[in-house]
């Protein structure tokens, strides 16, 4: 799992990469041509993208090193943590399957729920047969939960 995500970051980053050292060149120059500098929104356009495309690559850089550091040997191996999958039934009797991610990966709509969150601070530490509790923004939810597979689990798998 760590290796999945610092490949897609490395994957972003040589996109972004491109972007930055080709195809903004490109248009900053074909942006100068046009002429007049301080009334061309091409050009003004470019630098704003380019100065967004600079940071991204810089965020991205830092999570790469943060994830690097993680160390998986102290992630639970019997509770719930980073990269855990929880099958839980909610008290309305629907059954739902969050996975435990980084805050950026998070993606409630396919069950990617960040660690940070109500939810996935609410499931952190708890173990299969675990029912909790948890206040969000849309009122108070209750879950049991019926399944937990941690990242010891998926590895060993």
């Amino acid at each position: 799992m760590k290796d999945r995500l610092i490949k897609k970051f490395e994957d972003e980053i040589q996109a972004l990469d491109r972007e930055l050292k080709v195809e903004l060149p490109r248009e900053i120059k074909r942006a100068r041509e046009l002429g007049d500098l301080r009334e061309n929104a091409e050009y003004a356009a470019a630098k704003e993208r380019q100065r967004l495309v600079e940071s991204r690559i810089s965020m991205l850089h830092k999570r790469v090193a943060e994830i690097a550091l993680i160390n998986i040997d102290r992630i639970p191996a019997d509770r719930a943590g980073f990269g855990s999958t929880l099958h839980v039934v909610e008290s309305t009797g629907e059954t739902l399957v969050f996975q435990l991610v980084m805050p950026e990966d998070a993606d409630a709509a396919k069950g990617l729920i960040s660690t940070t969150s109500p939810i996935g601070r609410a499931l952190l530490n708890k173990e299969e047969g675990d029912s909790v509790k948890v206040v969000t923004p849309g009122g108070m939810r209750a879950f049991e939960i019926v399944k937990l597979i941690t990242i010891h689990d998926e590895a060993a798998g």
